[in-house]
């Protein structure tokens, strides 16, 4: 089973991450899947009949170019995109609440969802200074991890990057020493969903409050 249709608490990944979406007022995505899910456009409109999407079946070599892909200079115009991951699975109120603090923040900074349930294999650990500034990417241990939630502004999607970058946390390593503006807002309880134990943690998350959408579709 491709993992943006796995389901949480009878609802597929794909499906909650877009409600989140759809709850913050957003109505025009894009979504991005390799080959080998195929082409969701008609999954997506039979469930989200009123919402403007487009599906971009890529095979991409890496999280960084799936992630450029979406957010390329020419999506959107000026206006900041908001990113998630497809297995960033998070209550929908956690989830406007990351938005709201993002928004507020100045204009032209990138903003990480972080957290600090560490529900990853391979987790990236962030350090933020008191201000909310992100001082590290990396290393061994931390406060946070990345939780797969991005405000990006279009300033940082014009930027040049040199070629040697090959993945998304490269990505953000290198915009922080660069002094870039990175900024970090804390989003509790964001399960990577990628193992069955993944799956159990975040349905018992939905099932402990009424804003996880752990009801299923209606």
């Amino acid at each position: 089973m491709p993992k943006a249709l796995v389901p949480v608490a009878g609802v597929p990944l794909l499906e909650h991450v877009i409600r989140n979406f759809v709850s913050a007022g957003i109505t025009s995505l894009s979504v991005i899947v390799n080959e080998s899910t195929g082409d969701l456009t008609g999954w997506v409109r039979a469930r989200f009949p009123r919402l403007d999407v487009k599906v971009v079946v890529k095979t991409t070599g890496s999280s960084l170019e799936s992630f450029e892909t979406i957010v390329h200079p020419r999506s959107r115009g000026d206006l900041p995109i908001l990113v998630s991951t497809v297995d960033a699975w998070c209550r929908v109120g956690d989830f406007l609440a990351f938005v709201e603090t993002a928004s507020r923040l100045p204009e032209g900074s990138l903003v990480l969802g972080v957290t600090s349930l560490v529900a990853d294999e391979r987790p990236l650990w962030v350090t933020v200074a008191p201000s909310g500034r992100v001082t590290r990417v990396g290393g061994d241990r931390g406060p946070f991890v990345t939780a797969g939630l991005y405000l990006v502004p279009a300033r940082l999607r014009r930027l040049s990057l040199p070629p040697r970058l090959g993945r998304l946390r490269e990505l953000l390593g290198w915009l922080v020493e660069q002094g870039e503006p990175v900024s970090a807002v804390p989003v509790p309880d964001v399960v990577d969903v990628d193992r069955a134990e993944d799956v159990t943690l975040a349905e018992a998350l939905a099932g402990a409050s009424p804003t996880g959408w752990g009801e299923g579709r209606g």
